[in-house]
């Protein structure tokens, strides 16, 4: 089977694990970057093209698609759906989980539990804004970010204020999220792979004064070898809903249970592998096979029944 894995660098860990992988399962891997392929568009024809030459004869493609190129990386994504190939993470499904307040309207509406969230760009509505977020301190936290990086810690209304100016003054949008206090600086990521949980980790807080608990961020982690079923509920039903096949799920320990914050569509592995011991790469290369046959059976099977009806017409 020949796979197409869309990364903007083969050397980094879950592009190499990933690759070992799938070939390690006897599977022809090339890995592209999606900033290095064209897009011809023209009537009927679809097509994208590396090095001049078109990218063609894949049975999947596989998009790991960094947060800076998302625009045009999800463009090549589409092509490809156009081209009817089968993607292991889809551009739509990407999309709305690299936009955290339409990912957390998305999942809220479908009854799962989120830490209570405002979108507000007038100064007037912050004070009733934070009060109805039953703060200070508030999470304040940009809708593109990534990593940690765009998360920050109002301690203050005036402390909000401030940074809400600064970056309304950007033309960022943020969102200003609840502090939920009996996190204390850690929280669970969760690796779904199809609709299963297959590792799971608990992240904390470098020290005390800091909130962030990703590894990015200096933050530890440690396996949770037996997520509660709440949680791995919460992880696969938010991945499903996204469409997302292969997602990292990220939520925090709330009083009542799990509360989703966000939902990685291209997770990393270096970090859930060190911490759990599991083979991430491996389930997602044995899925993706299924995954690639079961799309193809599919696709023979519709071409097929198109034929007989075509011959049926033509027989009257």
């Amino acid at each position: 089977m020949r796979i197409l894995l869309l990364s903007r660098n083969p050397r980094l860990y879950s592009t190499r694990r990933q690759a070992k992988a799938f070939r390690e399962r006897g599977h022809q891997v090339d890995i592209v970057d999606p900033l290095h392929c064209d897009l011809l568009i023209d009537r009927h024809r679809h097509v994208v093209l590396h090095k001049g030459e078109p990218l063609e004869g894949y049975a999947l493609v596989v998009p790991r698609i960094s947060t800076n190129i998302t625009e045009y990386g999800l463009a090549v994504v589409h092509q490809f759906e156009i081209q009817g190939v089968p993607i292991l993470n889809g551009s739509l499904a990407i999309s709305r989980a690299r936009d955290k307040l339409r990912c957390l309207q998305i999942l809220s509406k479908r009854g799962l539990d989120i830490p209570k969230s405002m979108m507000m760009r007038h100064p007037r509505s912050l004070a009733a804004s934070i009060a109805l977020m039953e703060g200070p301190p508030v999470i304040l936290k940009l809708l593109q970010g990534t990593q940690g990086v765009g998360v920050m810690l109002a301690e203050s209304t005036k402390s909000a204020e401030s940074v809400l100016d600064t970056l309304w003054g950007l033309g960022q949008n943020l969102l200003v999220q609840k502090f939920v206090a009996e996190s204390r600086g850690k929280d669970i990521r969760a690796f779904v792979v199809g609709d299963e949980v297959v590792a799971a980790m608990r992240r904390r807080a470098a020290n005390d004064g800091e909130f962030r608990s990703n590894l990015h961020r200096g933050g530890t982690g440690e396996p949770i070898r037996r997520l509660p079923k709440a949680y791995r509920k919460a992880a696969s039903r938010a991945a499903k809903i996204l469409g997302l096949h292969v997602a990292g799920v990220d939520m925090l320990e709330g009083s009542d249970g799990p509360l989703l914050m966000e939902v990685n569509a291209s997770p990393g592995l270096e970090g859930i592998e060190g911490t759990t011991g599991v083979d991430v790469a491996g389930k997602i290369a044995d899925f993706a096979g299924r995954f690639a046959t079961k799309a193809i059976t599919g696709r023979g099977a519709r071409i097929r029944a198109r034929r007989r009806k075509l011959m049926a017409r033509r027989a009257r």
